[in-house]
Parts: structure tokens; C-alpha cells; sequence
């Protein structure tokens, strides 16, 4: 007899995605020598949660299968009485299941962005810290196709364009080092497969608390859809994701190659070729010119680049426009510049 749906589930996304870094990681064979580098690592990020302890149990099954050395890390936010020891909990049960290594980060979090962007931008710089010293090649996220359908609706909700109706990436961060094995799959497959493993599971009280929007959105907003709308709506958002970032990664594309020829000799952008391009092309230049001038990606908003796009399609003699980061843009002599204030 065969393992559970579930579990079965889980281990054959896991096993996939174990597959693809294997391959990742065979084509850097030495040229001169011949010779594979050593056995990869692949971490998995775990807060003790459903989703991630399901995560964890997958892993630490079908990494030795492949000849992967698999290992974990959990970060202590600081934001609750007693995560410290909910931390060494995690690292514990880890180590049970044969990871190894395991660790718990510390982080202080800030205030930048509210609650849940300062939250977030600590934890991915702990977990590229944890890589950073192990040498890990990946790192696995317990993201599911809920998570998934809740990050389309806070895009759609903020205007942010067709980017953020793309949703979280299969694939992403430096050279490929985050990966999301389960966002073909639904949280109750994650917990049904940790029920029939009988791991231990912690519920982070933030995932109810209505003063995160998240929370709002996952207890109250989508219920309301699927009541509204009909069972099927998680799925389809998730189809929505994986369409938009098809379509978003052919207009960055598109976006970078028209970049250099609108820049003078100097690098300044110049207006009138601006203004000629398609604006969701131009757009996306205007957002990569101010996240290179060092206003934050994560606070940099549509209505930001609306307003510098007018200095470009409505000029009037507008002055200095104010981006978040102490960033400014301005219009002089038919140029346009993006920079620190």
C-alpha cells in the first residue's frame, strides 16, 4: 500500500523540483576536469507550520534519493512572546525528520513598508544569510496555490499592474535560489499530508489576527468570493498568476531592450523617445530608473510611476516629483531625472 494522496502529493512536487536543481547543478561541471562539483544542499525555510513541516517532511524523504544533502532554518522574528523557543521547536523536529544542517535566525524586524513587507524583508535576508553560509543551492518555500490566489488579490487590490497579478515565481531570487514546489497545491493537501505523518504543526496566531491584511483577506475576503462566485476561485486566480507573468516577463523583456536607446550619451532618459514607446513599456523603464536611483521596489506603487509618466505625456512645467527612498524625479531640457533627493 502506498503512501497517502497527500503525502504522495507532496513528495512527487518536491521530487520535481529536486530534479530541476540536480539538473541546475550538473551543468556546471568542470570543463576542464570533467568533474561534478560536490553533492548540492537545498534548504527548506520552516516555521513550524503546516505547509513548510510538509515542506520539511518531502524533502528530507527524496533528497537522499537523488544524492542531495538537505537541511532547514527557521526565522525568529521577535514579534510574539516566546518565539524563541517555538524556534528551537522547529529546529528540534527538523533534525528529527534527518535534516542536517538545521538553524534558527534571529532577526529584528523593522518598520519600513508596515508590518508584513518589514517582516518579509527580514526573513528573505536571514534565509540568503543561511544560504550564503552553508553554500546552499536552494532554498525551498512553503507557498501554496492559496498563498498564491491571496498574493493576485493584494496586487489587484493595490493597482500595481499586470506584475503584481503575476504572483510569487516558481523560480526566483539570485541565480534561481528560491523555489516553490507547492503552488499547484492547495493548504489542506500540505496539512491532510502532515496529519498522516502525524507531524507536529504550529499555527501562527498572526495567520488569524485581523490587523494583518493578509489574514482579512484569507478568512474573510476569499470566502466571500467562493460564495459570491462559486467554488474555483483559488484555482483560477492562480491560472491568472501564471498567465500575467507570462505576459509581464515578455514586456520586461521588451522594456530592456528599449532601454538603451532612449538614454542620451550621458545615461539621462530623454522624454521624447519616451513618449513614443508604448506606456507599458515606458513604464517599466520609468519603475527600473527608480529603483536604481534607490527608491524601494516593495513601496513603489503605480500611482508613483502615473506620476512621473505625466511629466513625460502631460508635461506643464510640474515640478519635482517625490518617490519613496528620498528619490525625486524631474523634468529639464527634455531630459528626465531620477535620483536621490
Amino acid at each position: 500500500m502506498g503512501p497517502h494522496p497527500a503525502v504522495a502529493a507532496i513528495r512527487l512536487a518536491v521530487r520535481r523540483v529536486l530534479h530541476d536543481i540536480l539538473t541546475d547543478h550538473h551543468s556546471t561541471t568542470d570543463a576542464a576536469t570533467h568533474e561534478l562539483p560536490p553533492s548540492p544542499l537545498v534548504l527548506v525555510a520552516c516555521s513550524g507550520g503546516a505547509d513548510s513541516m510538509a515542506l520539511a517532511s518531502a524533502l528530507a524523504f527524496e533528497a537522499p534519493k537523488l544524492g542531495i544533502r538537505a537541511g532547514g532554518v527557521t526565522v525568529d522574528h521577535g514579534l510574539q512572546p516566546g518565539s524563541d523557543l517555538r524556534a528551537d521547536e522547529v529546529v528540534l523536529r527538523l533534525r528529527e525528520l534527518g535534516l542536517d544542517p538545521v538553524e534558527a535566525t534571529a532577526v529584528t524586524v523593522g518598520r519600513e513598508g508596515g508590518p508584513e513587507a518589514a517582516a518579509r524583508d527580514a526573513r528573505y535576508a536571514a534565509l540568503d544569510g543561511a544560504a550564503d553560509r552553508h553554500g546552499a543551492a536552494a532554498i525551498l518555500l512553503g507557498h501554496t496555490r492559496d498563498d498564491q490566489a491571496e498574493t493576485v488579490l493584494l496586487g489587484l487590490a493595490r493597482g500595481s499592474g499586470i506584475r503584481s497579478l503575476s504572483g510569487m515565481a516558481a523560480v526566483s531570487g539570485a541565480d534561481g535560489r528560491y523555489r516553490r514546489p507547492f503552488l499547484q497545491l492547495d493548504r489542506q493537501t500540505a496539512r491532510k499530508a502532515c496529519m498522516a505523518q502525524s507531524l507536529p504543526v504550529w499555527d501562527d496566531p498572526h495567520n488569524t489576527d485581523p490587523a494583518y491584511t493578509r489574514s482579512r483577506l484569507r478568512h474573510e475576503g476569499l470566502p466571500a468570493l467562493e460564495k459570491a462566485l462559486g467554488k474555483g476561485v483559488v484555482e483560477a486566480l492562480a491560472r491568472t498568476a501564471q498567465l500575467s507573468r507570462d505576459d509581464a516577463d515578455a514586456l520586461d523583456a521588451w522594456a530592456g531592450q528599449a532601454e538603451a536607446a532612449v538614454r542620451d550619451n550621458t545615461g539621462l532618459l530623454e522624454c521624447a523617445k519616451l513618449y513614443a514607446l508604448p506606456p507599458a513599456v515606458r513604464r517599466r523603464i520609468l519603475r527600473r530608473a527608480a529603483i536604481e536611483a534607490g527608491a524601494p521596489a516593495g513601496s513603489l506603487f503605480a500611482r508613483h510611476i502615473e506620476e512621473i509618466d505625466r511629466l513625460i505625456t502631460g508635461w506643464r512645467g510640474q515640478g519635482v516629483i517625490n518617490l519613496p527612498g528620498k528619490v525625486v524625479a524631474q523634468r529639464q531640457g527634455g531630459r528626465l531625472v531620477i535620483r536621490q533627493g
